[in-house]
C-alpha cells in the first residue's frame, strides 16, 4: 500500500484560506446590502425601540427603575409619568442608552404600601413603556435580618425536606430486589415529573426575559448542553472503572445534581415574589413545599440503597440537593432575575433527564434476568403521581 495514501491530510494555511473566504464573502454582501438598502428606497414609519424594566426598587418616598435597551437602535429617556403625574427623574449612568446597554431611572414619588401604581416611560420619539407595580412593598434590602429570612426559606423548602427522605434509607435497605427495583422505577417517575414541571418553569421565565436574549433558545442551550455534558462524564468514568457500586453512587450525584439545580430555580422563584411583594410565604405554602419535596431525598438514595455509602456521602447529597434553595432565594430575593432562572432552570431540566436515561440503563440491568415490566410501570406512574399529588398543595 502507498505510504501516502496512509497519511492524515493536514491543516495547512490554504485550507485556513478556504474556511475564511466564504464568511468574508458573506461579510461584505452583508456590508453592501447595508449601505445599499438592497436597492429599495424605503424608510422606517415610525422609529423600532425596545426597553425592557429588568427590576423595580421600592425604598421610602422613592422608586427605581433598572431598565435595558433590547431595541436595534439607542435610545433616549425624555420623560416618565406615574398614576397621569409627570414626574422629575434621574438616568444613572446617562439618559441615552446604548444597544443592550443598562441604565437606572430614580424618582421621588410618596407610595403608599399595599397600592397599585402604573408607570410609562416615554423616549424621545414619543414611544410609551409601561410599567405596573401590583403591590407597592419596599424591596427588602440586605440585611443581617433579611439574609438570615432567605436562609430560613431555603432550608425549609430545600434541605430540610430532602434530608427527611434520605432519613428512610436504613428501613428501605431491608426491602426486596423486586421493591428495590419499583423504588428505582419511582424514581424515574418523580424525575420525569420534576424535569417537565422546570421545563415549565424555565418558559414561564422566558416570557420575562428580554426578547435580545432569546429565552426559548437559552433553554435549549442550557439543557440539551448539560445533558450532554453529563451523559460523557458518565461515559467516562464507567471506562475507568467499570464498577457497579461506583457508577450507582455517581448516579446518586448526579440525581442530587439534578434536584439541587431544581430547588436552586424553587428559590429564585421564592425569592423574587418575596422581593415584589406578590405572595405571603405562610405555614400552608412552606408545608406544602416540606411535603412535595420530601420525595426528592427518596430519589436521591434509591440508586444506592443495596449498597453502604457513608453517612458523609449522603449528608453531602442531601446538601447538593437541598443546599441551591438557599443560594437561589438569596438571589431572588436581593437581585430577581429571569435571565438567571431561565438558564438555571434549564440546566436543572437536563440534568435531571440526563439521570433518568441513567436510571434507565441501571432498571434494565436490573431487570435483564427477570423481566418486570408491570414493576418498572406502576413505579414510574406511582413516582409522577405521588409529585402531582403533593403539587395540589402548593400551586
Amino acid at each position: 500500500m502507498n505510504e501516502n495514501s496512509t497519511k492524515k491530510p493536514r491543516f495547512t494555511f490554504q485550507s485556513l484560506i478556504l474556511l475564511l473566504a466564504p464568511v468574508i464573502l458573506l461579510a461584505g454582501v452583508i456590508a453592501l446590502f447595508l449601505s445599499t438598502g438592497g436597492g429599495l428606497s424605503l424608510s422606517t414609519a415610525a422609529p423600532v425601540e425596545g426597553l425592557s424594566v429588568e427590576r423595580y426598587v421600592l425604598k421610602q418616598n422613592s422608586i427605581e427603575l433598572h431598565i435595558r435597551n433590547t431595541g436595534p437602535d439607542e435610545i433616549t429617556i425624555a420623560n416618565i409619568i406615574i398614576n397621569s403625574a409627570v414626574m422629575p427623574f434621574q438616568v444613572e449612568p446617562d439618559s441615552t442608552i446604548q444597544r443592550l446597554g443598562r441604565a437606572v431611572i430614580r424618582f421621588a414619588y410618596p407610595w403608599s404600601h399595599g397600592e397599585a401604581y402604573a408607570i410609562t416611560i416615554f423616549t424621545n420619539n414619543a414611544v410609551p413603556f409601561n410599567v405596573e407595580i401590583p403591590v407597592a412593598f419596599e424591596t427588602p434590602q440586605p440585611s443581617s435580618s433579611t439574609f438570615w429570612g432567605f436562609t430560613l426559606i431555603g432550608l425549609y423548602v430545600g434541605v430540610i425536606p430532602v434530608f427527611l427522605g434520605i432519613f428512610w434509607f436504613p428501613a428501605l435497605r431491608q426491602l426486596g430486589r423486586r421493591t428495590m427495583t419499583f423504588l428505582m422505577a419511582v424514581t424515574a417517575g418523580l424525575l420525569v415529573f420534576l424535569g417537565l414541571d422546570t421545563i415549565a418553569e424555565a418558559l414561564e421565565f422566558a416570557s420575562k426575559v428580554p426578547s435580545a436574549f432569546q429565552g426559548i433558545g437559552l433553554i435549549g442551550i442550557g439543557s440539551v448542553a448539560t445533558f450532554l455534558l453529563l451523559d460523557a462524564i458518565s461515559k467516562r468514568q464507567t471506562e475507568i472503572t467499570g464498577n457497579e457500586t461506583d457508577r450507582r453512587l455517581a448516579v446518586a450525584f448526579m440525581i442530587a445534581i439534578g434536584i439541587g439545580f431544581h430547588n436552586l430555580g424553587e428559590g429564585l422563584a421564592i425569592g423574587a415574589a418575596y422581593n415584589v411583594g406578590e405572595i405571603a410565604l405562610g405555614t400552608f405554602l412552606v408545608v406544602g413545599f416540606i411535603i412535595q419535596n420530601i420525595t426528592e431525598g427518596l430519589g436521591i438514595i434509591a440508586p444506592v440503597l443495596r449498597d453502604k455509602p457513608s453517612i458523609g456521602r449522603l449528608a453531602i447529597m442531601g446538601l447538593i440537593g437541598g443546599g441551591p434553595a438557599i443560594i437561589g432565594a438569596w438571589i431572588g430575593g436581593y437581585t430577581p432575575s429571569p435571565f438567571l432562572a431561565v438558564l438555571f432552570l434549564a440546566i436543572g431540566a437536563g440534568a435531571i433527564f440526563e439521570v433518568v436515561y441513567e436510571i434507565a440503563k441501571l432498571i434494565q440491568k436490573d431487570t435483564a434476568r427477570e423481566s418486570m415490566p408491570m414493576t418498572v410501570f406502576s413505579g414510574v406512574l406511582t413516582g409522577m403521581l405521588m409529585l402531582w399529588v403533593t403539587g395540589l398543595l402548593i400551586k
